[in-house]
């Protein structure tokens, strides 16, 4: 058993909680997310959560899913495919179903050999990096909804999951842009949710990033511009990372710009 499966089932929780009051007609409201309404973010959730979910348990059905995905993207794009593939579930009937499944997922995972390696869209992952990466994409698009209702997120300390890939990608923001990748990470020092402080890299002191988890989370996942936080960001490399930084998988993505991902009030 490994800890990471509860995380992922609590992260959800929390944004469960959040929504399970709301109308269909409020699940429809956009976010700042690329106007993806709250009922988009769910189905984009439940969808790679079932594919995550097929990787563990039917390699071959998660093969067939993902030429689908490869050939039909490009022409439709990831909005309509997943749409296509709801089959018209919405609303809170969406938001129970997903609920449903995300339970049940954690519990086949937690007893599973996190070191075993799976196929994905991407490079083969680690059944613990798998895993991981659904609890970090349940935060990341879940900070959308929190924003659009004016919910101040309180985090816990399971975020240190998503600030661990967040310096284990520092190479691959590079890499994924063609660039080149500097010889050392920079020095990363972060005050947990819980006051712990958290540390990596602490010998390279030319380049340092310090300050909030949720912030450092926050810009690792492109939820926020580095700018519209109170990180303090030293040296040319981590001033290049913290500026174009991509904790997850896919073609380069840039930022928010700043001022535009934001709490509603």
């Amino acid at each position: 058993m490994f800890q990471q499966p509860d995380d992922f089932k609590n992260e959800s929780e929390a944004l469960f909680e959040l929504i399970n009051e709301l109308s269909d007609d409020q699940l429809y409201r956009q976010t700042q997310f690329k106007n993806w309404t709250i009922n988009d973010i769910i189905t984009h959730l439940h969808m790679w959560n079932w594919a995550a979910d097929l990787s563990l348990n039917d390699e071959s059905a998660l093969l067939e899913f993902i030429g689908q995905v490869k050939s039909k993207i490009p022409q439709i794009g990831m909005r309509k495919f997943e749409t296509h593939w709801i089959n018209g579930l919405a609303g809170q009937a969406l938001v129970s179903r997903w609920r449903e499944y995300y339970t049940e997922m954690a519990a086949r995972w937690v007893d599973a050999d996190p070191r075993i390696r799976l196929k994905w869209a991407g490079p083969d992952m680690s059944v613990l990096s798998s895993i991981t990466a659904r609890l970090m994409e349940t935060w990341a698009h879940g900070q959308a909804v929190y924003d659009q209702l004016g919910v101040k997120r309180v985090d816990t300390d399971r975020i240190h999951n998503i600030a661990v890939l967040g310096v284990n990608t520092f190479k691959w923001t590079f890499l994924n842009r063609n660039w080149t990748v500097p010889d050392h990470v920079p020095c990363v020092v972060l005050a947990a949710p819980s006051g712990e402080r958290w540390s990596w890299n602490e010998s390279n002191l030319d380049n340092r990033i310090s300050g909030s988890a949720t912030e450092f989370c926050q810009v690792v996942t492109q939820t926020r511009n580095i700018a519209d936080t109170q990180l303090k960001v030293s040296g040319p490399v981590a001033e290049r990372w913290m500026a174009n930084a991509q904790c997850f998988a896919g073609t380069p993505e840039s930022p928010p710009v700043a001022g535009t991902r934001t709490a509603s009030t």
